[in-house]
């Protein structure tokens, strides 16, 4: 299998130092590696500040200019470069832009790098973000077209009851969300009892946040992931099965591979 981060948030480290961590994976593991990057903080000021100390609102400006010195880090070793990534050059670790903006989507066509989007948490702007992808996209040396990549939610269980059940831990995550309460994956309840706990108003912001997600016995999931699929004309997947139970969700994963969906799917726990 192939082994990817979904991803590095590029603003809170050193360009080299990513180059050196990934080119020592690609190393050890030839042909296995991806190297997925975020233009995100992803976390709050006193976190970014320890994380990095000379982070200033400037640094997700330079995202492009971080992104390009990380590649040519990876690249075939230029002669006139004075700094090096050992191990890392000439590795070519395959660099992927993950992100839930217009911006990232852009920067992904510009640059000719294929392009994630986080559409499992933040799917209002997907449809947007692959248009402004594939119409900014331009040839490089490392893809002659686009190639898009969409998260989604995805819990398959043996049962439409029992896929229902494991979903209402991730309706109760976004929940809290909405309430701003955060915290570690709630345990599933059952769907009656959650229709209880919110109102018109929270349910339809919940299922907004989740509208990219599939959930149900195998037939029904296969439907929904194709229609996804068909919608975003997505070249493959990157699945989240959140799942309380180590069980269920590994029972997920293999239902799942087993689907007759028409793409590749890639899945991160």
């Amino acid at each position: 299998i192939r082994v990817g981060s979904g991803g590095v948030m590029l603003p809170n480290h050193a360009p080299l130092v990513i180059a050196e961590q990934f080119g020592t994976l690609a190393t050890l593991y030839p042909g296995r590696i991806d190297l997925g990057l975020g233009r995100a903080p992803g976390t709050d000021r006193m976190t970014m500040q320890a994380l990095r100390r000379t982070l200033s609102s400037n640094d997700e400006d330079g995202f492009p200019q971080d992104v390009m010195e990380l590649k040519a880090y990876l690249d075939t070793p230029d002669p006139r470069q004075s700094v090096r990534a050992i191990p890392g050059r000439g590795t070519k670790v395959p660099i992927w832009l993950l992100g839930s903006s217009l911006y990232s989507a852009q920067l992904a066509g510009y640059l000719g790098l294929p392009f994630a989007f986080a559409s499992h948490f933040a799917p209002e702007l997907l449809l947007q973000a692959v248009d402004a992808y594939r119409v900014t996209f331009r040839p490089s040396d490392t893809l002659d077209k686009p190639h898009v990549m969409v998260g989604v939610n995805a819990v398959v269980a043996d049962t439409e009851e029992e896929a229902a059940f494991h979903f209402t831990s991730l309706q109760l995550r976004f929940l809290g969300m909405h309430r701003g309460r955060r915290g570690p994956l709630p345990r599933p309840i059952q769907p009656a009892e959650l229709e209880a706990m919110w109102d018109p108003h929270e349910r339809m912001g919940v299922e907004r946040m989740l509208v990219a997600s599939a959930h149900g016995a195998p037939a029904t999931a296969a439907k929904k992931l194709q229609a996804i699929i068909d919608h975003t004309k997505a070249d493959e997947l990157i699945v989240a099965c959140a799942l309380h139970s180590h069980t269920a969700r590994l029972r997920s994963y293999e239902l799942l591979a087993k689907l007759d969906i028409n793409t590749v799917a890639r899945s991160a726990a």
